[in-house]
Formats: C-alpha cells, structure tokens, sequence
C-alpha cells in the first residue's frame, strides 16, 4: 500500500473484506475492518493490523510518520486524534 500522487491511490474508494499489505515486503499492515471513509487523497484506518507490523517517528504535536516494520518502507503518518471518533487515530 503506497500512495503516488503522480499515478494516484487506487485503494482509497476500495472497501472489500481484507487486508492491506505493505508493497515492497508483503507484509499485513491494516485490515478493511478498521477502514472508513475520510475526504484525504489516502485510504484511511483507525489502527494497524497489529501492534509490531508498524514503526512510528515523532515529528510533532499529534503527527508520527509510520513505516513498515519489515523493510522500513513509507506508510505516510498516523494523525493521533484525527480518527472518525474522539480519542481515535487517522493512519
């Protein structure tokens, strides 16, 4: 799962029963279950799939850069408290 503003996103609108994976390692990252509908250009998830299969970076108030845990790839960020609901996160 890896966004290219040149070629555009061809997950964010897909909402079938499953798992997203990162691209380059194949790893499982974040489940359609905790997928909704957000107005970003990037499909978007309330949590990843497990606690271990994601790397986070601090860079800033409420802002962390996520990564593969795997192979280190770029995820893009997780907006603590941007999620759907209060308390909930936008990755």
């Amino acid at each position: 799962m890896a966004y290219c503003e040149w070629t555009g996103e061809i997950f964010k609108d897909h909402f079938e029963e499953g798992c997203y994976k990162c691209k380059q390692c194949g790893q499982a990252l974040f489940s359609s279950g905790t997928k909704y509908a957000h107005d970003s250009p990037w499909p978007a998830f309330t949590e990843c799939i497990q606690p271990g299969s994601i790397v986070k970076v601090d860079e800033g108030p409420n802002l962390l850069k996520v990564r593969c845990s795997r192979c280190n790839a770029g995820l893009g960020h997780e907006f603590v408290g941007g999620g759907p609901t209060k308390n909930t996160s936008r990755f």
